[in-house]
């Protein structure tokens, strides 16, 4: 691994301390698989259990051996030593590995593209099932506490899920001090559950062995396969690990894994193995009886607790994914609301909360139970970490220059164990794995209409538009356009091109400003520019200059903050006399569309309701200037 690490930049946060971040990593990162303990084990015994007539040593053991080798392989060895170190600049996730992926390719690969498509579309299933399976399988917990509960599960879990939608709107910042402590004493609550069956049944250490998994999957025929999809239950939550490496640093969460999750996780495992072993009637709920009836309750407020912990680093999720995907262009502009002056990555997108909210209410009502989501869940991480496996086979590959034979022997094995967990979870697809499916395929369609309905406008603004040297020749030859005083600024996205803005302005009103600009706004395959390298400003003429204001995909760009840099390469800027005229564009559907009705309908559905230019870039309403235009597509 030698040469591997001479890829590897050291992308540890300087601003706090490595102990501090830990704590902090493992109730935001750990926060899902955390809760996992809740339902994976169950679910997995139960479908054992049904198959063969009650609890069988041997199926727990291979159950138990089962979820053991999975938390080492998938998470350990595939996410937190070998992915941890594919950091895009310090990012990561689906779209920071797909952006790194197309860097190192060297020109964009509409494969690669298409894969990351996928990851991006699979993680909104995700996201909308989260929430509903973690808060119904904590208060389910009540049962245990007090009869006749049943009938109020489902209300009281609407009305948490309800809370927590609505208080998105007010930022995570304050509630996040806690989220680390909490979850910390989740865990801790957890492992000494764990230990105290185990020391009463330590014959559960034998599925340490992996041949218990082994014999289980493969003496089990269709069953281990159905067994093998319950019990990646246990793993859902670990693309955390690699998604927020961008707040924490890799050091800080691979230390929160391997010294407070992945122990807490493996003894409360295997202190459900015993207690089954034990007392088979647990196997109602094996997690809750792990502990004395005068713990219960204090239990299931702290599981709710962690759940709502769990579903918040889900949804904050889904806000900075949508972010990526917006500044890659591969969804409309949306209204993007800061919610601290301090930390740039707490955002909040009501679009997004709206709708995230809406499906997991829906999936509360229509499946009533956790496990009955149980079936709908695993799908969609399943298939995204398929699509993170071969990403990071081909950023191994072109990205670190490793040989291909190595880079294949070091994702191969564990893409393969990826597809086999894939298949298992597909053979839910009628029980409830429709829902992540039928998510992912909304988001993808959309994804994909928009970015041919984008590229269909290029194009057409191409065919229409006329050279901007060409137009700078017609203006100093025309005798007849008067000059206005102050600065005129034109948004456009192609500027060798003159701005439609500009054309109309020219035709309407025959006038010009002493100064004008040519603002291109680019999004580039790295996380953050530094601000050295934000404004690169090139003179045509004494009238007329090009500026390209250069962004990554995970900042927000603010034009107003970044043309003040300008002063600094000799324009002096005031945006008191400046106007910024933009086109606002009427896409209509023509009779020989170049894309099929239906998708040319969803794309001028799309447009229509982005965020306009002027909030999306953060331009003064009162300094905006909009001229109408219309489009045939």
């Amino acid at each position: 691994m030698a040469s591997l690490d001479t890829h590897f930049s050291d992308t540890e946060p300087k601003r706090a301390g490595l102990m501090s971040l830990s704590l902090a990593a493992i109730g935001v990162v750990y926060g899902d698989i955390g809760t996992s303990p809740l339902y994976a084990f169950r679910e997995a015994m139960l479908a054992a259990g049904a198959s063969h007539g009650g609890v069988q040593r041997e199926d727990v053991l291979g159950v138990l051996s089962l979820i053991v080798w999975a938390l080492v392989l998938v998470v350990t060895l595939k996410y937190v030593i070998i992915l941890l170190h594919a950091d895009n600049e310090g990012e990561g996730g689906t779209l920071s590995l797909l952006a790194l992926a197309q860097r190192a390719m060297g020109k964009p690969n509409r494969a690669i593209l298409t894969l990351g498509l996928i990851g991006a579309a699979l993680f909104y299933g995700d996201a909308a099932i989260t929430p509903a399976i973690s808060v119904l399988s904590a208060i389910e917990g009540l049962k245990l506490v007090t009869h006749g509960v049943d009938p109020f599960i489902e209300p009281i879990a609407i009305v948490i899920i309800i809370g927590l939608f609505l208080v998105q709107n007010r930022g995570t910042e304050a509630v996040a001090r806690f989220f680390g402590p909490i979850t910390l004493v989740w865990f801790l609550v957890m492992a000494a559950g764990g230990v105290h069956w185990m020391l009463q049944a330590p014959e559960v250490l034998a599925s340490l062995n992996p041949i218990h998994a082994f014999r289980f999957v493969v003496d089990n025929g269709k069953l281990g396969l159905i067994v093998l999809g319950a019990v990646f239950l246990a793993v859902t939550g670990a693309e955390a690990l690699y998604a927020d490496m961008g707040h924490f640093g890799r050091k800080p969460i691979q230390l929160a894994w391997l010294f407070v999750a992945f122990p807490a996780l493996l003894l409360t495992y295997f202190g459900q193995g015993a207690l089954v072993l034990s007392n088979p009637a647990a196997m109602a709920n094996p997690f809750y009886l792990l502990f004395p009836n005068w713990a219960l309750l204090p239990v299931v407020i702290l599981a709710t607790m962690a759940t709502i912990i769990a579903s918040q680093a889900v949804i904050t999720g889904a806000f900075s994914l949508t972010q990526q995907a917006v500044q890659l262009r591969m969804l409309p502009r949306m209204k993007i609301r800061h919610t601290s002056d301090e930390h740039q990555g707490q955002i909040y997108l009501p679009a997004v909360n709206r709708w995230l909210m809406f499906g997991v209410l829906t999936l509360v009502v229509v499946f009533g139970s956790s496990s009955s989501l149980a079936s709908a869940y695993g799908i969609s991480v399943t298939g995204t970490m398929v699509v993170t496996a071969t990403l990071a086979m081909i950023v191994a590959h072109k990205h670190w220059k490793l040989p291909l034979w190595l880079s294949v022997a070091m994702m191969l094995p564990l893409l393969l164990l990826d597809v086999v967990f894939l298949g298992a979870n597909l053979m839910k697809v009628a029980e409830g794995g429709y829902v992540p499916l039928g998510i992912a395929a909304i988001m993808l369609i959309i994804m994909a209409s928009w970015i041919r309905g984008s590229s269909i406008v290029q194009i057409k603004d191409r065919e229409a538009e006329l050279p901007l040297d060409v137009l700078l020749g017609q203006i100093e030859k025309s005798e007849s356009i008067a000059t206005v005083s102050g600065t005129a600024v034109f948004l456009t996205s192609t500027p060798d091109l003159a701005p439609a803005a500009l054309l109309h302005s020219l035709k309407h009103f025959k006038a010009l400003h002493e100064q004008n600009v040519i603002l291109t706004i680019t999004t580039h395959d790295v996380p953050r520019m530094p601000s050295s390298e934000r404004v690169q400003i090139d003179e045509i003429n004494g009238r007329f200059r090009r500026i390209e204001l250069r962004y990554g995909y995970a900042e927000e760009p603010d034009v107003p903050r970044a043309l003040l840099q300008c002063r600094r390469q000799g324009w002096k800027f005031d945006i008191m006399a400046t106007s910024f005229i933009l086109s606002r564009r009427r896409i209509r559907l023509s009779t020989r569309s170049r894309v099929p009705s239906w998708q040319g309908r969803l794309f001028i559905t799309l447009a229509r309701n982005a965020a306009g230019a002027s909030d999306y870039f953060r331009i003064p309403a009162g300094r905006v200037v909009e001229i109408g235009t219309q489009m045939n597509i």
